[in-house]
């Protein structure tokens, strides 16, 4: 990485590391910098490194490069600097909260797939991502997906249950039952992740939570004993489809093995009906970001970034009425028609 860069504001924070946007004092070229200097969080940095410098899809998010400061006294890691692509739209999490909180459901079945795209390709190269959340996904400008954060993340070995829960981090809320327990770790651990972030996206709330406030009357250590020794599921947003809560019972069946793989659940009618015109819609911002504001968007904390700001392009239109809307649409043909929204 040329060194010739210069940091910017704080844009965030992934399990460990502090996320600072960054630039090219040469080209001008933006991008992201996390960074870490001591214990658990410097040795997440270096594992999210080593795993993201071995992936290459469109996705994950890219690894640009590293930079290592050594103690020149014992020869170890003192300091890491990970340079990563810039996502202009932000995370999930902070395009829910911008739009009213929910998304709609045809926004949640294109996210969706692509989320499942990601853990497809990581699966097949061993890594079960392990954190798998909104706040870890990220949004392009042009309303592409990728998986982020994957300080969390693990290659599967021959025996991952041996003394599981003092090495595997993610988020409890989001963690599969029998990660909880302590019985093991594998793909499937993801797929109940998934189901959980589904949830998120369709109700603005983290799984298990009910109501508009998401800190209502949620114990934490009440809800992990829910979770990984209960028999019931995070409630299912209300308004989804047929095909949405058959989606989210294949994701979130309590036996491991029950659970349909990322390969699988591309096939599966939420994600492949209506593709056609899902594809033909995807060219059109106002389309692909249109937001249901079933619910109010909440003032808690759900580790939303306040300084950072993400960018989109939608279509302007007053009206209210679906119909008056369509017509509208058909008469926007050139680009000084488009707004941009900050």
């Amino acid at each position: 990485m040329n060194p010739q860069w210069m940091k910017g504001k704080v844009v965030g924070e992934g399990s460990f590391g502090t996320i600072n946007l960054a630039m090219n004092k040469t080209t001008g070229a933006l991008f992201v910098v996390k960074y870490a200097n001591s214990g658990k969080a410097l040795e997440a940095l270096k594992n999210e490194a080593g795993i993201l410098e071995t992936l290459n899809s469109p996705y994950i998010v890219k690894c640009l490069g590293k930079d290592l400061v050594m103690n020149e006294s014992n020869g170890r890691v003192q300091k890491l600097d990970l340079f990563m692509e810039y996502m202009a739209g932000g995370s999930l999490s902070e395009v829910a909260e911008k739009f009213g909180g929910a998304l709609h459901e045809q926004v949640v079945r294109s996210y969706t797939r692509e989320i499942l795209e990601g853990l497809k390709y990581v699966h097949e190269n061993g890594i079960v991502h392990c954190d798998l959340k909104c706040k870890n996904v990220l949004l392009g400008s042009s309303g592409n997906i990728k998986l982020a954060d994957f300080g969390c993340a693990k290659r599967m070995k021959k025996d991952m249950k041996e003394n599981l829960l003092s090495s595997i981090g993610g988020t409890p809320l989001w963690m599969a039952p029998e990660v909880l327990r302590n019985e093991g770790l594998n793909f499937s651990s993801d797929i109940w992740s998934l189901g959980c972030t589904v949830i998120e996206m369709a109700t603005g709330r983290p799984p298990w939570v009910i109501g508009h406030n998401n800190n209502h009357d949620i114990n934490p250590m009440a809800a992990i004993l829910k979770i990984s020794c209960g028999s019931e599921k995070p409630q299912f947003p209300s308004s989804f489809s047929k095909e949405g809560v058959d989606f989210l019972e294949k994701c979130l069946e309590r036996d491991p093995n029950k659970r349909w793989m990322a390969r699988e659940l591309l096939t599966h009618p939420f994600i492949t009906s209506r593709r056609e015109l899902d594809m033909k819609e995807a060219s059109s911002p106002a389309s692909t970001l249109h937001f249901e504001e079933a619910y109010d968007s909440s003032d808690d904390d759900m580790e939303f970034f306040d300084d950072h700001r993400i960018i989109f392009t939608t279509r302007e239109c007053e009206c209210d009425e679906k119909k008056q809307q369509e017509e509208e649409m058909s008469e926007f043909g050139s680009s000084d028609d488009w707004l941009t929204v900050r």
